[in-house]
């Protein structure tokens, strides 16, 4: 008998021992008792002297033998981001894992004990008849590259060995050009590549693109598609192709960064600064950061695109660590859209939209050319409110407003976008018995009907979270758009980076200034990104665009900055203004969130736990090492009758602070504090 340690997926810092009776290698997968259950766990070490009393290890009940061990590179990864964003190894790498490769009913029942999950699988595959490549997928010639685009290509399929590139383009300058020729090259000397992109809904096109600029190197088969919206059996086929090194490409979300590839030699991050690539539960990851990580690992080359990068890489690329490519001129023979301000200080506007925006509408619709109309704010208005005594909708489990949504016709629901409560809109005031409730500001439905009244000739397709609910949805909207039908484009976020709209000639944006001032330092960042970005989506048919935002505050260097297309100059003001206020990326940060049902609680719970922070600290002599903020309460203090509070913890030097965690944090105990309390740290956050 010998003993060896188990990662499992389990919220306690483990690994955990066990004896087994027969040979083992490390990235094996077993089935072992833990408590009154049965789970899965990765095997870690082996030949190793329990933690514990003999008696009290437990036996290994099953080792799994239908897949080879897991690789060496892909156990590293997941240790060093357990180790990183200090969560339990187990909590990493099981989730990783496809569902069937991790469940133990996969492997209960008389079925499962003869086959297994992949034995069944593969027994599926085999049955199936191997269907036609669609017509979509025919090879196209490549686009002729500028020389810009192609000296981009030249510097990535000359890097030997591990190098960091920031492809740094204006929006319609061709870099997916770019990321398409350097993976051709790379396929074509018999190399893997790796794409991340950060939606979802951005992953039919690219595959498109791949499947028809890379058809001379790749099969269609040779091409693996991962992210959470595919059905567990689809994930598993995607999944086994990358591990068995059948596919030599994978696109995906931030998740397909775990998939395991041998020989993997080029890794592409598409919009590097887009905060989709932060998962916000469970595992606190940054796919960009561990992409890097990951790069040099492999040996690999990564590229790192944007037209806004994020002001870490950035800064990055300023020093050298990341050698920068530019692209600073549209692929196309057309320029740069113009943007120009509306100062809605003194406008009487309709319903929302400024005189001046309504009549481009109608000019850009009259040439037949496509409008898009910008509004981050889904639903119908943001709040139903009583003009007789002031009531408001507010939800009842959370400090959060209610939001209007239509349902049918005049058939109105409220929404907490925070927790998710729905209840049908009182047909009068619940306060004061008024009936006449109305609707303040508004959301994207809203505007749909607006533009609609206005415009009742035109035919106009709303993509938001709500309109694109059903499996296939997105896709089927955006290929109204991409065909022609649709004359107007009313979105949030989702429509404002990757989509290369053909016929789009006005762009407008409503409630620009939500951002402008918040208590987020993050916040201006973010906006100018998604401005840039939806801006950039007019014009990229050789003719000129029009980029129109209504704002109350047009002065501000944000909007000016934005206006001249000028990234470089925003960056550099704010990149001085962290510099004074001592903010990333010139510290380093970490946010500890508590949350329990009464707010006294959660924030004496953080005072505890700063003050322990603090004896730590100088009793190591760093008390000036780490800066330990006070406790505070979070902007929505309650959601599903659960109150938040935050302790943000910050040094000037990575090292520092991760010290802290590291031999601090242990002494916190389990993250579920009392029984009604637990807590969570975040590394590197993104929001504060």
């Amino acid at each position: 008998m010998t003993y060896c340690r188990v990662a499992l997926d389990v919220p306690l810092a483990g690994p955990f021992d066990y004896a087994v009776h027969e040979p083992l290698a490390l990235g094996d997968r077993v089935i072992v008792p833990f408590g009154r259950r049965r789970l899965i766990g990765v095997v870690l070490q082996v030949d190793v002297v329990p933690q514990m009393p003999l008696e009290q290890v437990r036996a290994v009940e099953q080792v799994l033998r239908d897949l080879a061990s897991l690789p060496e590179k892909w156990l590293a990864l997941t240790e060093f981001a357990a180790k990183y964003y200090q969560r339990p190894v187990g909590e990493v790498m099981l989730p990783a894992l496809p569902v069937q490769l991790r469940r133990v009913s996969s492997y209960e029942g008389k079925r499962a004990g003869l086959e297994g999950p992949l034995a069944r699988h593969r027994s599926r595959q085999a049955k199936q008849v191997p269907k036609p490549a669609p017509q979509s997928v025919l090879p196209v010639p490549a686009l002729p590259l500028n020389a810009q685009q192609q000296a981009a290509v030249d510097q990535v399929t000359a890097a030997d060995g591990f190098k960091a590139f920031l492809l740094f383009g204006v929006t319609g300058s061709g870099k997916t050009q770019v990321y398409l020729a350097a993976a051709h090259a790379v396929l074509a000397r018999g190399g893997r590549v790796l794409f991340l992109v950060p939606e979802i809904n951005l992953t039919p096109q690219f595959a498109k693109a791949l499947a028809q600029r890379l058809a001379a190197v790749v099969q269609p088969d040779q091409v693996a598609l991962l992210h959470s919206r595919l059905a567990d059996g689809q994930r598993l086929a995607a999944w086994l192709e990358a591990y068995e090194g059948r596919a030599r490409v994978v696109l995906g979300t931030r998740s397909a960064l775990f998939t395991p590839m041998p020989d993997l030699d080029l890794i592409v991050v598409d919009e590097e600064h887009d905060p989709s690539y932060k998962q916000q539960e469970g595992l606190r990851y940054s796919a960009r950061d561990l992409a890097l990580w990951r790069a040099r690992q492999e040996g690999a080359v990564v590229v790192l695109g944007s037209a806004t990068p994020s002001l870490e890489t950035w800064r990055h690329a300023q020093r050298g660590d990341y050698q920068l490519l530019r692209l600073d001129q549209r692929a196309t023979e057309a320029v740069l859209p113009t943007i120009e301000m509306i100062d809605t200080r003194r406008l009487q506007l309709n319903k929302g939209l400024a005189p001046q925006l309504i009549e481009a509408i109608g000019q850009a619709l009259a040439q037949s050319r496509q409008v898009l109309i910008y509004l981050n704010r889904r639903g119908y208005a943001p709040v139903l409110h009583c003009d007789s005594c002031g009531w408001v909708s507010q939800c009842d489990h959370c400090t959060a407003y209610s939001v209007v949504h239509r349902v049918s016709g005049h058939y109105m629901r409220l929404h907490c976008h925070h927790c998710g409560a729905q209840r049908r809109a009182p047909e009068a005031c619940p306060d004061c018995g008024d009936p006449d409730l109305k609707p303040m500001g508004h959301g994207t439905q809203r505007l749909e009907q607006h533009l609609a009244e206005l415009f009742e000739q035109a035919t106009i397709v709303r993509i938001d979270a709500d309109s694109t609910r059903r499996k296939g949805s997105a896709q089927a909207l955006f290929d109204q758009v991409h065909d022609g039908r649709a004359d107007i484009l009313v979105g949030t976020q989702m429509v404002s980076k990757g989509h290369d709209f053909t016929n789009l000639g006005l762009v407008g944006v409503l409630n620009a200034d939500s951002m402008l001032f918040s208590q987020d330092f993050r916040a201006p960042e973010r906006l100018f990104a998604q401005l840039m970005q939806v801006a950039g989506r007019a014009g990229r048919d050789g003719q000129s665009g029009l980029v129109m935002i209504q704002s109350g505050y047009p002065e501000q260097p944000l909007y000016q900055a934005l206006k001249n297309h000028d990234y470089e100059g925003f960056a550099q003001s704010l990149m001085q203004e962290r510099a004074e206020a001592g903010l990333p990326p010139h510290s380093f940060q970490a946010l500890m969130t508590a949350q329990g049902p009464e707010l006294k609680d959660v924030l004496a719970f953080l005072q505890t736990v700063r003050a322990s922070a603090q004896s730590w600290l100088q009793a190591n002599g760093l008390a000036d090492a780490v800066m330990l903020y006070d406790p505070v309460p979070l902007r929505v203090v309650r959601v599903a009758k659960v109150c938040r509070a935050q302790l943000l913890m910050e040094a000037p030097v990575r090292a520092a602070l991760h010290r802290l965690l590291q031999l601090w944090l242990p002494s916190v105990g389990h993250r579920h504090a009392t029984r009604n309390l637990s807590w969570q740290l975040e590394v590197d956050p993104l929001e504060i």
